[in-house]
C-alpha cells in the first residue's frame, strides 16, 4: 500500500472512531463520574485523530515519530476509557464492541507503524 493511501485510510479510520465516540457518548446520562470519563474518551479519541494528520502533514521522520508517539499513547488511553465505561457499568459492553475494536487494532497499525520507524532511524 503507498503511502498516501495509508494515510487516508487512517485519517478516515480516526475521523471516524472518534465521531463515533461522539455519537455514542452524547446520549449518555449524566453523572459526576461519568462526565469525566466522558470528557477524557473524547479528549483522547479526537486526539488520536488529530494528530495522525499532524502525522500526514509532518515535514520530517522526527516529526512523524513525535506525532506518531502522541497517537500510540492516545489510542492505548482510549481503550482504558472504554474498559472503565464497560467496567463501570455505565455501558453495556456490547454496545462499545466496535468501537474498542477499530481503536485496539489503530492501536496496533499506530505501534507496528512507530516500531517501524525507529528501526529506520
Amino acid at each position: 500500500m503507498k503511502q498516501e493511501d495509508f494515510n487516508e485510510l487512517f485519517r478516515n479510520r480516526t475521523k471516524g472512531l472518534a465521531l463515533s465516540v461522539i455519537k455514542i457518548t452524547s446520549g449518555m446520562a449524566y453523572s459526576d463520574a461519568l462526565g469525566v470519563i466522558r470528557k477524557q474518551l473524547l479528549r483522547s479519541t479526537t486526539s488520536v485523530a488529530a494528530n495522525f494528520r499532524a502525522v500526514c502533514r509532518a515535514r520530517s521522520n522526527k516529526e512523524v515519530f513525535a506525532k506518531l508517539c502522541i497517537v500510540v499513547e492516545e489510542a492505548d488511553e482510549t481503550l482504558f476509557w472504554i474498559e472503565l465505561l464497560v467496567e463501570g457499568k455505565f455501558i453495556l459492553e456490547k454496545e462499545m464492541r466496535e468501537i474498542y475494536k477499530e481503536a485496539l487494532e489503530i492501536l496496533k497499525v499506530m505501534s507496528a507503524y512507530k516500531k517501524k520507524l525507529s528501526f529506520n532511524h
